[in-house]
């Protein structure tokens, strides 16, 4: 009897479209059903194993993201001989960013097997990137490094790592603008303050000046992203000028 006929014969018809479901992300049958479980349980679901301890995807994700790291890192160092270490710790960061990962989380639909008390409509965009390291760990505590690899490889690095496009592509224009400050000797300063508008969720505007002057306004629901976005304009705005240095 295969894998798939012990999952439909002993267990609820969810389990059953359970597995398929996993099949079809993976590439391949999972061995072990409950690990994938708990990738997707969410912390508000208030789970705990027999000893007491909370049963959530937080530590496959912290143990996926090493997983992820690690294969990553041996990726280019792999297929970049030329390049040091700096240049390898850049691109890496790039290919594993929050917004990368939330991007391919989103892709394999991830969210739509979370286990949830809090309403999927409310989760931000960080769960889609957190749910799918804790499945990169799951897979690692299923089937090993030799599987965990190979979805990397067909899930990540096929589609999505071109080490040429990579290297033009921009992590943080706020780091771009701050370090073109600094080798110009201008002064820069982000004046946050609370924007509520009409908006129902609260929203931060932000202020960048650039040796005293606004150089450009932007607003967001945290301080962080409206600092980005701010940043990003006027990365644009002064584009000619930074790429000359």
């Amino acid at each position: 009897m295969n894998i798939a006929s012990k999952i439909f014969n002993s267990h609820s018809k969810e389990d059953g479209d359970f597995f398929l479901a996993m099949t079809r992300i993976l590439g391949f049958k999972p061995r072990k059903l409950g690990v994938y479980k708990k990738a997707f349980l969410h912390r508000s679901v208030n789970k705990r194993d027999k000893k007491g301890n909370p049963l959530n995807y937080e530590r496959l994700e912290f143990l996926g993201d090493a997983m992820l790291g690690t294969i990553i890192s041996k990726h280019l160092y792999t297929e970049v001989p030329a390049g040091d270490e700096g240049y390898l710790t850049k691109m890496r960061s790039k290919i594993v960013s929050r917004k990368h990962l939330n991007e391919l989380g989103k892709d394999l639909n991830l969210i739509e097997h979370v286990e949830s008390k809090i309403p999927k409509a409310h989760f931000g965009d960080n769960i889609h990137g957190n749910v799918f390291e804790a499945l990169i760990g799951a897979i690692y505590l299923d089937r090993g490094y030799t599987y965990c690899e190979k979805f990397i490889h067909d899930r990540v690095i096929v589609p999505y790592v071109d080490i040429e496009q990579l290297e033009g592509k921009v992590i943080s224009y706020k780091s771009l603008v701050i370090e073109w400050c600094q080798k110009q000797k201008y002064s820069f300063e982000y004046e946050v303050y609370e924007d509520t508008g009409n908006d129902p969720v609260k929203h931060f505007g932000v202020k960048l000046y650039i040796n005293g002057k606004v150089m450009a306004k932007a607003r967001a629901t945290s301080k962080k992203k409206a600092e980005e976005k701010a940043s990003k304009r006027a990365f644009y705005a002064l584009q000619d000028r930074i790429s000359k240095n």
